[in-house]
């Protein structure tokens, strides 16, 4: 399987919450695991986030963005470029969207166009996890566990 690891999906990997154990499980058993650059900002600010909201004690919080930030050199990183942004544009409109979850699935696309094979788009966004399946790639986790642990 290659994986396409959302925002949503890879902070499970650093902050233990509902889903983190399937995140692990099929990070482990994935061939490749990647995701888009800004996911990198983005758990960063999840990171800081579980700070502010009091999930994560503040060196707790540091070690796993340490960990983090590791682990980044390990993931496939699809580069944001025009053409990818202007299909985030189309993708957003079609599917009513949030910005960056657009990008997202225009980054997972555009891998899977590349590699010419299956890509599983592992989130815990219903939203986007509908969009995933409805634009051919295999949306990750089973749908019952995304409806117990999604976030609204």
């Amino acid at each position: 399987m290659i994986l396409y690891l959302d925002t949503s999906a890879l902070v499970k990997r650093y902050v233990i919450e509902p889903g983190s154990d399937q995140v692990n499980q099929a990070t482990a058993n994935a061939e490749t695991t990647g995701t888009v650059i800004i996911t990198r900002a983005e758990v960063a600010a999840a990171l800081a986030r579980a700070i502010r909201i009091g999930a994560l004690k503040q060196a707790d919080a540091l070690a796993n963005l340490q960990r983090f930030r590791s682990d980044w050199h390990d993931l496939a990183r699809v580069q944001v470029t025009e053409n990818l942004v202007a299909r985030a544009d189309v993708l957003a409109w079609e599917h009513n969207l949030r910005g960056y979850d657009a990008v997202h699935l225009a980054a997972a696309l555009v891998w899977q166009e590349a590699l010419g094979e299956p890509i599983t788009l592992a989130t815990f966004d219903e939203q986007l996890w509908q969009a995933a399946e409805r634009e051919g790639l295999v949306p990750f986790p089973d749908y019952l566990l995304l409806r117990s642990t999604a976030r609204k």
